[in-house]
């Protein structure tokens, strides 16, 4: 008896817990694909300049791709029709405009509200026009964030998931640590600093490779010198089936070089397409590139995909999630996701 009324009060305490939080004591897992989100708002701010503003921004264009895909698909619904279905959605945008609870633009972030693994992002507004300026004002910051979301969640997964012996046959070679995806078990190596490793897919290939040289000067971070290194290294490094052909980066497409904060270190980012020379192969790639201070040198970590019956998003997100889980000398220990944080 004593111990049934024990088990009892335990349960009535954690339902008590639970109920107080406004959660289940057990959560599905979310649902959806990757790089999907569900927004939900009343139909006339939709169909207005807000919704526009909303749409323009998820739906940016992503750079560096050979054709044009969308950051994001989104899937729309009403107040009324946000159903339970879609409260499992594992990206979900609620929009509140209403001049009588707010007086300004404020964007609330929770996780795993209805589900595990899920992001909720809430933008509460006064009014459209209200709506329209912030996201003006704040370029892309709707899909900096779910993306960085989406890229944690992938980086996550590759810590508990990922090819141990290409992962330590990287930080053998190079001396740094990195999750490399399950199916990418092939590998050669060729210079003394170069790495480079493959899923060597029929369909949807995916390449990583890695490479560094030594840090001479702060001019090291500039788009036109990273591109001019990445050209010489793979000339050496990837050359082609055919005679005299080569990997080099396509300068008749833009080439973007952005900076962004890995764990809260500068790193250069280089996004843009890539080509065979003497050959008819290219696709897209996406670089990082850090430095390494214990040691003094430039460490790039680049993955390019080569899949031209299909849309490349998801493929270079892919292998950019791993380039997130690059860690130096010092940072071995350091977690993969990075911290969350909306304007």
């Amino acid at each position: 008896m004593k111990k049934h009324s024990l088990f009892s009060n335990v349960f009535i305490l954690l339902a008590m817990l639970a109920a107080a939080c406004n959660k289940p004591l057990t959560m599905s897992k979310s649902t959806g694909m990757p790089y999907e989100i569900a927004v939900t708002m009343d139909k006339k701010v939709w169909e207005g300049e807000a919704g526009d503003a909303i749409r323009a921004d998820l739906e940016s264009e992503i750079s560096g791709l050979p054709q044009s895909e969308p950051s994001f698909r989104i899937m729309y619904a009403t107040a009324e029709n946000f159903n339970t279905l879609l409260t499992y959605v594992r990206n979900i945008l609620v929009v509140k405009v209403d001049d009588k609870m707010y007086t300004m633009v404020n964007l609330l972030y929770e996780a795993d509200r209805w589900a595990r693994d899920q992001a909720v992002v809430t933008l509460n507004a006064p009014d459209t026009q209200s709506v329209v300026d912030y996201l003006n004002s704040h370029k892309n910051e709707l899909t900096k964030f779910f993306t960085k979301i989406e890229m944690n969640r992938a980086a996550v997964t590759l810590e508990k998931d990922y090819t141990m012996s290409i992962s330590d046959s990287l930080k053998k070679k190079l001396d740094v640590v990195m999750n490399i995806p399950p199916d990418m078990t092939y590998t050669r190596q060729k210079g003394k600093n170069f790495f480079w490793a493959s899923n060597n897919a029929k369909s949807g290939r995916i390449d990583l490779i890695a490479y560094s040289f030594p840090y001479t000067d702060s001019n090291t971070f500039t788009g036109e010198y990273l591109i001019a290194k990445r050209d010489s290294v793979l000339k050496i490094n990837l050359q082609g089936t055919f005679p005299d052909s080569y990997m080099a980066t396509e300068t008749l497409a833009p080439v973007d070089y952005s900076v962004i904060t890995v764990r809260n270190k500068y790193c250069g980012v280089l996004r843009g397409l890539w080509k065979m020379v003497g050959d008819m192969m290219g696709g897209p790639f996406v670089s990082h590139i850090r430095l390494d201070e214990e040691n003094n040198r430039i460490v790039v970590v680049e993955g390019f995909v080569y899949a031209p019956e299909t849309d490349k998003r998801n493929y270079i997100r892919r292998i950019e999630a791993a380039l997130h889980t690059l860690r130096l000398p010092g940072e071995f220990d350091q977690p993969v996701a990075e911290p969350l944080k909306i304007k």
